[in-house]
């Protein structure tokens, strides 16, 4: 937590509790907690205080010279923006404090009004005592969540800083100011190739170069072996671990086993078949404290089978290759504006799009012609949340997938959900000034909510996972990348392929396509739909008059519905689990 210089703070800094804290030069506390001494690095000078904890490369010396003669906050955009790694950055000057996160949404920054004063931390859930806010439940029921409801927090009272944004407190006083925005996608492939590849060696570095036994996640795809090979060049003795597939024509094993060949050094393992985690299994155990609904619960048995097989090898971190699905191929939506500004260009490589992915023309051609505002389109998506789920090609280029209810949330949750999204469209700006840069950035704060509860529950379990690609500079370095030559019908991620020549061998780099574990789902709901029973049974969401507890146990006893075969499940499923974690939470506070 972090809290203003003002004398109201030392009661809350006393409630919470926290084994550790660091003070303004005032002598009052300004960071309170629970981290590792290699977690955080700190720097006083005068009444001038740093601090970055998380993983990051910058060494005390230097936060030392950074805090030397800094007499404005806003003078620290500029550091943000040149550390590598993915952290938070906190700072205090005469008592007056800055607090951010990442510009991914991989940390991020809540904060309200406790004793009188405005209080930040990294986490939602420790701002503790506001009630539960039912709309902000509702909302996560929608599948998609579209932006900016993500930003909102599940308690009244508790708001969240949107990705890119710092938090100012002074005294009894907070506002937010923007210090990151997206670059210009001007860069051509060439120019950028060796830029991408530097911004992806050194958040790689930033994990391995206190050597040590490091994993990684190689499961054959070209974002964990490109991780993979940039590991076995640090000082770092590198493990890398493969799951099987269920399907048969799977060929993540003989990719991986192929990437290896290349890496003596590197201690490959394939993990045996019959311990591979299916989707939905343990969902009744998940105990994580979290401090939002996440469809990573589906999932998250598979990530703890693998952490700990890798620790019994006296691993430190697990470096995964999650998020280069997003950075490293962009959004198809780019074609909605290249149509308008190259429309030869944009026909010829829409009409391959077609081809390659099945577009049908006639939602194609409506998509393309469609030129509604975000606001406009959110405010027309709240009215069909109940409409049937549209065909892929509108969401690819519009401005996303259309957020859906499916028939076992209640008049009320929808009610709810509706309200929200029209509220929002009266004020909510897209995330860049196309449909396709837009698209770009939503996915990436999206999966980093995933993904930052991940980290969370593998710390938990005390083998953290890391993903370099979701490093603010490795996607800064992505998106400056002009659109056209990020995303086309002709190439498989040209962007990683190129930065990654010369570090990773051709015949590596060759694979154009990525397997989807749906077997995985399937076969994880058929033996796991006794829990899935049991789930809806007690359900915590049925209580709150937010879901229809009979039509949802109907389901889970008819596992091979084909509209089971998508993931509609799971908003539902995370935030059920998530409200049982919540009442665990509240056990366990209660027998301390």
């Amino acid at each position: 937590m972090v809290l203003p210089d003002h004398e109201a703070a030392l009661a809350v800094a006393r409630r919470t509790g926290a084994p550790k804290t660091l003070t303004h030069a005032s002598g009052r506390p300004w960071l309170v907690g629970r981290w590792s001494d290699d977690e955080i690095t700190a720097a006083a000078v005068g009444d001038v205080r740093l601090a970055v904890i998380g993983w990051c490369p910058v060494s005390a010396v230097e936060l030392e010279r950074a805090a030397f003669g800094l007499r404005d906050l806003a003078h620290l955009d500029e550091l943000a923006r040149t550390l590598a790694g993915s952290f938070h950055l906190v700072a205090s000057l005469g008592g007056r404090c800055r607090v951010q996160g990442t510009a991914s949404g991989l940390r991020l920054v809540f904060h309200r009004r406790i004793g009188g004063v405005v209080v930040a931390a990294d986490r939602a859930d420790v701002l503790g005592g506001a009630p539960l806010d039912e709309q902000s439940l509702a909302v996560r029921l929608l599948f998609p969540t579209p932006h900016p409801l993500l930003e909102r927090t599940m308690w009244r009272g508790v708001e969240c800083v949107p990705p890119g944004s710092a938090l100012l407190l002074d005294g009894d006083r907070a506002r937010t100011t923007r210090w990151w925005h997206a670059p210009e996608p001007v860069r051509g492939l060439a120019e950028s190739a060796p830029l991408i590849a530097d911004a992806l060696t050194r958040a790689v570095d930033v994990r391995t170069r206190r050597g040590g036994t490091v994993a990684c996640d190689l499961s054959g795809g070209l974002d964990s072996t490109s991780i993979t090979f940039l590991a076995a060049r640090s000082p770092a003795r590198v493990v890398a671990s493969t799951w099987p597939s269920l399907d048969p024509v799977d060929e993540d094993v003989a990719w991986a086993r192929r990437a290896a060949a290349h890496l003596p050094a590197v201690e490959h393992v394939v993990w045996p078949a019959e311990r591979i985690p299916l989707v939905y299994e343990n969902l009744l155990g998940v105990d994580d404290p979290m401090d939002e609904p996440t469809i990573g619960v589906m999932d998250r048995q598979r990530l703890l089978e693998d952490l700990n097989g890798l620790a019994d090898k006296g691993c430190r971190v697990r470096l995964t290759g999650i998020g280069g699905d997003h950075v490293a191929w962009c959004s198809e939506a780019h074609y909605h504006s290249l149509l308008r500004s190259r429309p030869l260009f944009a026909l010829r490589q829409l009409r391959a799009f077609r081809a390659l992915f099945h577009w049908p023309l006639r939602p194609m051609i409506a998509a393309l012609a469609d030129s509604r505002s975000y606001r406009a389109w959110l405010a027309d998506e709240a009215d069909d949340l109940r409409a049937g789920r549209e065909p892929t090609v509108t969401g690819m280029l519009s401005w996303g997938s259309g957020p859906r209810l499916f028939d076992w949330v209640t008049p009320e949750a929808h009610a709810l959900a509706r309200d929200a999204l029209r509220e929002a469209a009266r004020t909510a700006e897209p995330l860049g000034r196309t449909r396709g840069e837009h698209g770009d950035l939503e996915p990436i704060l999206s999966s980093c909510r995933i993904i930052r509860q991940w980290e969370q529950m593998s710390a938990r379990a005390g083998l953290p996972i890391q993903s370099p690609f979701l490093d603010d500079r490795v996607i800064e370095a992505c998106l400056s990348v002009r659109p056209a030559q990020r995303v086309t019908p002709w190439r498989y991620k040209p962007v990683l392929t190129e930065a990654m020549r010369g570090i990773v061998p051709d015949d590596c780099l060759a694979r154009t396509n990525k397997a989807q574990a749906s077997l995985e789902a399937s076969a994880g709901l058929r033996r796991h739909r006794g829990d899935l029973v049991e789930l809806w049974e007690g359900s915590k969401l049925a209580e709150l008059g937010l879901v229809d507890r009979r039509r949802l146990t109907e389901l889970a006893l008819r596992p091979d519905t084909p509209e089971l075969r998508s993931a509609i499940l799971y908003s539902t499923i995370g935030c059920e689990v998530w409200l049982r974690s919540l009442d665990q939470g509240a056990d366990h506070a209660a027998a301390r």
